[in-house]
């Protein structure tokens, strides 16, 4: 539920609320405010001018509460009904041990190749705003880190609680092409893709990864594939006695495999060898998995400008009864 005036634009009426106050405030009136309060007060050595302000309180009180009950305060909140879905989208992220690599790059700080995925990753979500998306992580094994889902907050939880080696250390990327495919197989959407990134080579898994992305395909997914990093020796941050020191190893990506997967998948196979390269790879796959999404939007209101007319009528009849009584006016 959000706060909201329908017409703000009364608001202003206030400023006028308050330079009547200060000229009433000002103004020497000859008038005399007679009244069994204040008269009491004189003969105990008092003064009438507190009485005398109160109609004037009572007053601009009023004005003030009346001119927020005609601006309308409202609680509203929006409510959508998708008529055609968008676009169902898997994304499988390798979590094997060479996602440590610390080859990548964020605000000019090093950091591994899993952190700036996993930056990547989540701003690619945030612009998906009417697409489903789901999360597959692999390593030795493949599981689902999230189903598809269309609520993005948590999808972006769920990707910042990925970690290296939590699906083992070795690579099952035929798993991870079938994981993501049964996700998909069963849902209607006019477009489905898969994208799969790695840094590795095949060598888990019970399937191939030509195996899985023909099964997929004949479901109609699209695949896409990326490989991760540059093609010389990678930093790697290890313990030593000595304390943490960094040493450089070759890792193995398999960027043969990855073509034929995506060409099997009817997509297309990139190679990010640092941040800036995956992130214009991620906006490319944004920009051409784009759907016609039909959106009905339903706007539910509350208004809430009688809790403000209510206590203005309230003080308006209290001034009128204290002028006409207790604080009764003689010219």
């Amino acid at each position: 539920m959000t706060f909201r005036f329908a017409y703000p634009i009364l608001l202003v009426l206030i400023v006028a609320v308050t330079g009547w106050l200060f000229f009433a405030l000002w103004r020497r009136d000859a008038s005399i405010t007679c009244s069994v309060a204040s008269a009491m007060a004189g003969l105990a050595g008092g003064s009438n001018r507190f009485w005398g302000k109160i109609p004037l309180a009572l007053r601009t009180a009023c004005l003030v509460l009346l001119v927020l009950a005609c601006a309308r305060p409202q609680f509203f909140n929006v409510s959508r009904e998708i008529l055609s879905p968008g676009v169902d989208i898997m994304l499988c992220i390798d979590t094997s041990g060479s996602m440590q690599a610390l080859d990548f790059k964020l605000d000019g700080d090093p950091v591994s190749r899993l952190t700036a995925v996993k930056k990547v990753v989540g701003e690619f979500v945030k612009k998906r705003e009417m697409d489903r998306i789901g999360l597959v992580v692999f390593g030795e094994d493949a599981f689902t880190q999230s189903p598809l889902t269309l609520d993005k907050g948590l999808l972006l939880a769920l990707v910042e609680q990925i970690e290296i080696g939590m699906a083992g250390d070795r690579t099952a990327v035929g798993s991870a092409i079938a994981v993501g495919g049964k996700r998909l197989k069963d849902l209607k959407a006019k477009s489905k893709i898969l994208i799969l990134l790695t840094d590795g080579r095949h060598n888990a898994g019970d399937i191939t990864p030509e195996e899985a992305a023909e099964a997929v395909r004949a479901l109609g997914i699209k695949i896409y594939g990326i490989g991760v990093g540059g093609k010389g020796p990678a930093p790697f941050r290890v313990k030593t006695f000595f304390g943490p020191r960094l040493i450089h190893q070759q890792v193995d990506l398999d960027e043969q495999t990855l073509k034929r997967v995506a060409s099997i998948g009817g997509g297309k196979y990139f190679r990010a060898a640092d941040s800036e390269q995956l992130s214009e790879i991620y906006d490319i796959i944004d920009r051409q998995e784009k759907t016609e999404v039909k959106v009905k939007e339903f706007f539910h209101f509350r208004e809430l400008y009688h809790y403000f007319l209510i206590p203005a009528l309230v003080l308006l009849g209290l001034e009128i009864f204290l002028r006409s009584t207790f604080l009764r006016i003689i010219p």
